[in-house]
């Protein structure tokens, strides 16, 4: 049974995503999907936070998916471990690459639902390039502070596999494009691509455009790149804020330490052109871009070993304090 029922009107046939899912929790709602167990849509007192899709519409840009057993690009899908040389499937023929991992077209199974609360399950078998088992947890909470998403992977194998996850919500205040939006990134460090894109090093954002240390508005800056050495808030999490330039409330996404990295995309190259810029992609990730190349950032798991992390999404009142 569907967790809270569905907000939105039934339609003929089964939604391009799958079954809907709906939780609740005082003046907030979110709708997860059964494809992905995607977070299609996240408001408060009817306002949008995400830029997300509709009910009748299949998820493009990768909007609310989560990313596992890798985040970002894998470069040529291809890549060594423990001798073996994998060849992953090229999602992103375009560039070449595999991107975004394995799991966000399967369907996911309920493992347990309540009003304000729904976990997925779903098993991830051996397949092209992945040869492994990973059994996998997603689980959506809402509570006074926001929205809290818990991901976790278990080596299901009899051997160690190479792990990382991210996930991919595009934040709005509202605004049709986001150039006019303030937006705050904490990270003092970010990686430049090549035309795959794939990192091709370090560099400090002081005095580039992608600076976004202090709120500002993005006006017309075009970002695809990773972001790390995260400023974190005395909680411990790295958050992104985004704001109205009217001072309107605005919306933060937050990251644990199991999330070192931020990916921010402006979404500039999306296929579809009236989603282009209509939306800021902040994507915490736990490693690089290409760490099944690189190992940056990538975890190691043994057979029968977990990895749990956790990010957010908290509505921000006016003045820049958690609503």
């Amino acid at each position: 049974m569907d967790a809270g029922g569905t907000t939105e009107t039934p339609q003929a046939g089964l939604p391009p995503s799958g079954r809907q899912f709906t939780i609740s929790y005082e003046r907030q709602t979110a709708l997860i999907t059964e494809v992905g167990a995607a977070l299609r849509r996240y408001h408060v007192d009817g306002r949008d936070l995400l830029d997300g899709y509709a009910q009748g519409e299949m998820c493009t840009g990768a909007r609310g998916q989560s990313l596992i057993p890798w985040p970002n690009r894998i470069r040529d899908g291809r890549y060594t471990w423990k001798g073996q040389e994998e060849q992953l499937d090229l999602s992103e023929p375009e560039k070449g690459g595999a991107i975004h991992g394995l799991t966000r077209w399967a369907n996911w199974e309920v493992e347990r639902s309540s009003e304000s609360s729904i976990a997925f399950v779903h098993t991830q078998h051996a397949c092209q390039g992945w040869p492994w088992v990973l059994e996998c947890h997603l689980e959506y909470s809402l509570d006074e502070t926001g929205l809290t998403v818990r991901t976790t992977a278990v080596n299901r194998s009899s051997t160690p596999c190479p792990y990382g996850t991210g996930a991919h919500p595009y934040l709005t205040v509202g605004t049709p494009h986001i150039d006019p939006a303030q937006a705050r990134v904490p990270g003092s460090v970010y990686l430049p691509v090549d035309e795959q894109g794939i990192p091709t090093g370090h560099r400090p954002v002081e005095g580039t455009p992608y600076d976004l240390r202090e709120m500002q508005a993005l006006g017309d800056r075009q970002i695809d790149v990773t972001y790390t050495e995260l400023e974190r808030d005395d909680d411990g999490r790295a958050r992104v804020h985004l704001a109205h330039p009217d001072g309107s409330p605005g919306v933060a996404l937050w990251s644990d330490e199991a999330y070192p990295y931020f990916e921010i995309f402006t979404g500039d190259t999306l296929p579809q052109e009236d989603r282009r810029r209509t939306g800021l992609g902040v994507e915490p990730m736990t490693c690089a871009p290409n760490a099944f190349n690189s190992g940056e950032g990538l975890v190691t798991l043994a057979p029968g070993e977990s990895h749990t992390g956790t990010w957010g999404i908290e509505p921000v009142a006016r003045g820049g304090r958690s609503a």
